[in-house]
This record gives C-alpha cells, structure tokens and sequence, in this order.
C-alpha cells in the first residue's frame, strides 16, 4: 500500500504546459474582422445561467464570445474557452451541457473531419433546437498541442500528459449560427473557419487547433 501510495504521488503531474510556454491571449489572437467576415454586435452565443457560469470561471482562465457577420448578411457565433489546467478535475465543458442547461434539445450528434488548409481538424457537430430557434453547432477541443475528438480520444490525450508530469492545458472552440437548414449553416461555418485559420499567425493558429 505503501509502494503504491508513493507510486501515485510520484505519476501525479505537477507541471502546467502553460507556464512553459507563451501566454495565449484570446482577444489578441482573434482578429474583429478578417476576409469577408466583421464583428456584428447585436447578437451574442447562447449565454449560461450563475452556477454554470460560476462552474466555468474555475475551469477556464478566458473567455471569448463574438458574433461576425459577412457581406451577405449572414451570421456566425464564436466562442472560446481556454483553460490552464486540463486535468481531470477541470476538463473542458462540453457545449452539448451547456446547451442542455438553457433548455436546448440536441437533435444531432456526431463527430467528424474538417479539411482545412493546414491538415484534417477532428470536430464535432450538434444541432441543438429551442422552440423556433435551430442552431446547427461545430465544435473541436484541443488538449496541449493536439486537437482530439471528445471523450475517450480526450482522456488519453490528458493521460499522455500526466505520465511526462505535465498537466496540459486546453481549449474549447465553437461556432454556431441561427439555420432552419442545418447543412447549410455547418457549410457556412466551415467556409467561416476557413477564413480565421488563414488570416492569423501559424503560432496563433497552432494554439486554436493544435498541431495538425
């Protein structure tokens, strides 16, 4: 018992990845406009009641929540949560909770690959409907410098980590928009992530979706 106590203390990760490397600055990594894309003020991502919010404060270290529009008038919702330690006691919150939680019904789920120009980014898709209002979802998290699939992929991720005594940090990004058709609102946040990934920096864009 012993042996296995100190064995456990000795495994236990100690070292946060963010304090070894640069800090990640969300509303400097983000640009407010880029390509055919601008921030658009009057809406906002799907906010969260006290407790949930007051759950996510201890989780994540910062917060982004914009909404763009294009010159076609149509809209997209960002939002993104980083956080400095992704152990096991502060994973990332997963929207399909958040959604949940403000009385959403998820109507999709499912995971999938996004070709974009710098390799295939593991994500996820939700359509999460409310009376009148469907809001097709694309999410993905990342882990370190990996972006993983949600769930066991993540906890692995999270498990490779820990055995080199470190403790990663992650991030969580998801863009949504306001669609009756929800394949034309995932084609149209493709198009949306497309266009962020190509207008910032390689290091910017290596935090936002790991290293593909």
């Amino acid at each position: 018992m012993i042996f296995s106590g100190v064995l456990a203390l000795a495994l236990t990760p100690t070292k946060k990845l963010a304090d070894q490397r640069e800090r990640i600055i969300l509303d400097t990594i983000i640009p407010s406009q880029f390509g055919d894309w601008r921030i658009d003020e009057s809406i906002l991502p799907v906010q969260v009641d006290a407790e949930t919010q007051a759950k996510l404060d201890r989780i994540y270290n910062q917060t982004l929540a914009r909404t763009y529009m294009n010159s076609r008038n149509e809209r997209v919702m960002l939002s993104i949560a980083y956080g400095g330690d992704q152990s096991d006691n502060l994973a990332v919150h997963k929207p399909e909770v958040c959604y949940y939680v403000q009385g959403f019904q998820i109507n999709e789920s499912f995971s999938d690959e996004l070709n974009t120009q710098y390799g295939k980014l593991p994500i996820k898709r939700l359509l999460a409907i409310k009376g009148g209002r469907s809001e097709p979802i694309t999410y993905w998290i990342t882990v370190g410098d990996k972006a993983v699939p949600p769930g066991i992929e993540q906890k692995m991720q999270q498990v490779r980590f820990g055995l080199t005594g470190n403790i990663p940090d992650g991030m969580l990004v998801r863009v949504s928009s306001i669609d009756n058709d929800y394949l034309k609102g995932y084609n149209l946040q493709e198009l949306f992530i497309k266009d962020l990934l190509m207008s910032i920096n390689s290091k910017s864009r290596t935090d936002l979706i790991g290293k593909l």
